[in-house]
């Protein structure tokens, strides 16, 4: 009997031996997959960051080599037989680039304004005025490059985020803080009576 209790003695401590193997063999492949993971994440990371690097030089090198676009803008305006006012414009502006055309008539401060796109460096709006036609009288007109935020991505990344590439006379501050801005004016007379003109106002003479 002794010898039997023995032997089923020593049988018990070798199956606690063989599931104490099991355990410490699942034990160390656990812990290995758990280190090849944690290589490949730390690899993953590090080949993230070094993207990241290279795209912030790239970027930090066309930037330093993109040079100011000293903004250029050109305006005509022709009266349709129905009186109402037509403008087209010329510009170095980039393409896709909106702007807005601003109509002011001088003695009221009546406005009319369109938002047009540019397209191969030209743009054209209108026409402006009432049904009736525009009266007699003088007019500013105002070309007005919207602010970098509201530009396509094509236009922002030719004139900056912050319109910051824009250079020239034309260049200003945007009124909302927003970065720089291109603003044109010019006037015209709207009728047959030169003298009404101040200025240099072009004159327009009606159909």
């Amino acid at each position: 009997m002794y010898k039997m209790r023995t032997g089923f003695g020593l049988t018990r401590v070798g199956i606690v031996l063989f599931t104490m193997t099991l355990l410490v063999g699942c034990s160390d492949s656990e812990e290995q997959a758990s280190r090849e993971q944690q290589a490949r994440e730390a690899e993953n990371v590090a080949a993230q960051e070094e993207a990241a690097s290279r795209e912030a030089q790239a970027q930090r090198e066309a930037d330093e080599q993109r040079e100011p676009l000293n903004v250029r803008i050109l305006v005509s305006a022709s009266i349709g037989s129905d009186r109402r006012l037509l403008i087209e414009g010329e510009t170095n502006l980039p393409d896709e680039a909106q702007v807005q055309v601003i109509i002011e008539r001088e003695l009221s401060r009546v406005r009319w304004r369109e938002r047009v796109d540019v397209a191969q460096g030209q743009f054209t709006a209108g026409p402006f005025g009432p049904g009736s036609g525009l009266p007699d009288g003088g007019y500013s007109v105002t070309v007005e490059l919207s602010e970098a935020t509201v530009q396509p991505e094509s236009v922002q990344q030719r004139i900056g985020e912050e319109g910051e590439y824009l250079a020239g006379e034309l260049v200003t501050e945007s009124r909302h803080g927003l970065g720089q801005i291109a603003t044109y004016t010019t006037r015209f007379m709207v009728g047959s009576e030169p003298r009404q003109s101040r200025g240099d106002a072009q004159l327009l003479q009606t159909p």
